[in-house]
């Protein structure tokens, strides 16, 4: 089922946080809207499952204008961060909880919330109470609640924030298993660009209730088109452009930066403001004792073992750049005060100011 946000607007406080917001989801993706604190995801999550109604425009499921629509006849699934799970039923009964409410009768009620139960690893809790499960668990039974009513759209809100590293990483491969399985129309919210960039079909990035891009996680990653979502979406170097100056061969274009002349093949224009966005991973360092056209020169001023990866914080001309290098890879000992010289990638986008 596609998914509309037409014309969209919302004030809070007599603050603007929608203005004429419009927003598509293709049928049966999962689609995460990304973005920090106070953007905007999870009011326009909540006006999909009809706890917040627009000040104006319209929400269509298909062609069904849901805008006024209430809650317990939307047909949407909800997965939230504290599990609200009831802690006075058992495992099997918060699952029928939903069936119950749609009239299912009781048997075929049971039948389908043990069916799933069983596809979420944890039948053999059925009779437990939800605080004799673990956070992982308890989660794995809220996504059972939600998807044994089949709804015509699952919504996700920041389910897996509360649980520890390793735990994530397991949910979230369960809960994309889940939702490629069920063809479900899934809308995800949270402010972890990994989660965002390992679960997601597409993306849209929000800054202050602005959609700033939307697209699949590579591109976004890849592609970045404004420097917020250069910044935000991978932590990205950004380093001002002052000019696009004249001269380039084979492709690559030449950029005045207060560190010199940088070079990249991207084809985006250089808008006042815009900026050469560069990822941590992508430079190397350079065995040249100084600096030519494309590259920048340093002093390391602090150095962090990460296991896999090294990290540099590197003082240059445009300011700290950060490096990670792969320790297995790099048989150099670099320390706090060394020279060094950057090499830098020769297709990195250039970006709009924010």
């Amino acid at each position: 089922m596609q998914v509309s946000f037409e014309s969209i607007v919302q004030s809070y406080g007599g603050q603007n946080l929608f203005n004429d917001l419009d927003l598509t989801l293709p049928s049966g993706k999962f689609f995460t809207l990304l973005g920090p604190s106070g953007c905007g995801k999870t009011t326009l999550l909540r006006m999909l499952g009809g706890f917040v109604r627009p000040d104006s425009g319209r929400i269509l499921f298909g062609e069904d204008d849901v805008t006024h629509v209430p809650v317990h006849r939307r047909g949407v699934g909800m997965v939230f961060q504290d599990y609200a799970l009831f802690p006075d039923r058992s495992i099997l009964a918060n699952v029928c909880y939903g069936l119950a409410a749609r009239k299912i009768p009781p048997a075929q009620a049971r039948e389908r919330a043990m069916a799933m139960l069983d596809r979420v690893g944890l039948a053999a809790f059925a009779d437990r109470s939800p605080a004799a499960l673990s956070g992982g668990q308890r989660q794995r039974v809220a996504m059972a609640r939600a998807l044994v009513i089949r709804p015509k759209l699952l919504l996700l809100d920041e389910p897996l924030s509360a649980l520890d590293v390793k735990l994530r990483v397991e949910l979230r491969a369960m809960i994309r298993d889940l939702q490629t399985e069920a063809g479900i129309t899934t809308v995800f919210v949270t402010h972890d660009q990994e989660e965002a960039l390992a679960m997601s079909d597409l993306i849209a990035v929000l800054d202050r209730g602005r959609i700033v891009q939307i697209g699949a996680p590579r591109d976004i990653y890849a592609f970045p088109r404004t420097a917020f979502a250069a910044d935000f979406v991978g932590s990205a170097n950004l380093i001002a452009i002052e000019q696009e100056l004249p001269g380039s061969e084979a492709g690559l274009r030449r950029l005045k930066t207060a560190a010199g002349v940088l070079i990249t093949s991207h084809d985006a224009p250089v808008k006042p403001g815009s900026s050469l966005a560069i990822r941590s991973e992508e430079m190397l360092f350079s065995t040249a004792a100084v600096a030519d056209e494309g590259n920048l020169a340093g002093v390391i001023e602090h150095v962090e073992f990460r296991g896999s990866l090294t990290g540099y914080a590197v003082r240059t001309a445009v300011g700290i750049i950060r490096i990670d290098v792969r320790t297995i890879h790099d048989g150099a000992v670099r320390r706090t005060g060394d020279s060094v010289v950057l090499a830098l990638p020769r297709n990195a986008p250039i970006v709009e100011p924010s």
